[in-house]
């Protein structure tokens, strides 16, 4: 994507998919997190996770290999297999800690995304760093069996899927994707 100024110009057909499924999938997951939907947990995201999350996303991220596209191949190709291997293994009897340990695993790799798109959208840096934070969060959550830190990773997990969405949507609809600059103002000069 470009540096912030309208992400329908360069956006490629594969990164609005990969974005829209990553914030539909993170969306639903961090939802589920939060129980602010009476009746609607984590668990009842597998099915997107498995599928939309997982296949497709892994999907777009080969195809992003195919057409040299380094960063999102690496980061589609990797977080659909994050989505994938967490919906198949929902109803897997491991121990919290080894929850923790997936968890804090894939928020390492959300780092590693966050790092790389430094040259990248404000918005695709910002999804990644919450997801970051999301996962780190349910990570220590599972390793403290603390369902109110659970609840806060499941905020933060929420907030980076309707920014994806809204970065697919943006790059869809030709949608500005930054707030506009601030004027310098009186006695300020800017740097060019």
């Amino acid at each position: 994507m470009d540096k912030d100024v309208s992400a329908g110009s360069k956006a490629s057909p594969l990164d609005r998919l990969g974005h829209l499924a990553l914030g539909l999938t993170l969306l639903a997951f961090g939802l589920g997190h939060t129980e602010v939907i009476d009746g609607v947990s984590a668990a009842d995201a597998v099915t997107l996770a498995t599928y939309v999350g997982g296949i497709a996303l892994f999907v777009a991220g080969l195809l992003a290999f195919r057409d040299n596209d380094a960063f999102t191949g690496t980061a589609f190709a990797g977080l659909g297999a994050f989505w994938f291997t967490w919906g198949v293994s929902a109803d897997a009897q491991v121990s919290a800690n080894a929850a923790g340990l997936f968890l804090l695993l894939f928020a390492l790799v959300a780092l590693t995304l966050t790092a790389a798109a430094a040259g990248g959208s404000t918005l695709t840096r910002t999804t990644y760093a919450l997801m970051f934070v999301a996962l780190l969060l349910l990570a220590i959550a599972q390793f403290g069996d603390s369902d109110g830190l659970a609840k806060v990773g499941g905020w933060f997990a929420a907030g980076g899927g309707l920014l994806a969405w809204y970065g697919a949507t943006a790059a869809l609809a030709n949608w500005p994707t930054a707030l506009p600059g601030r004027p310098a103002g009186r006695g300020v000069t800017a740097a060019g």
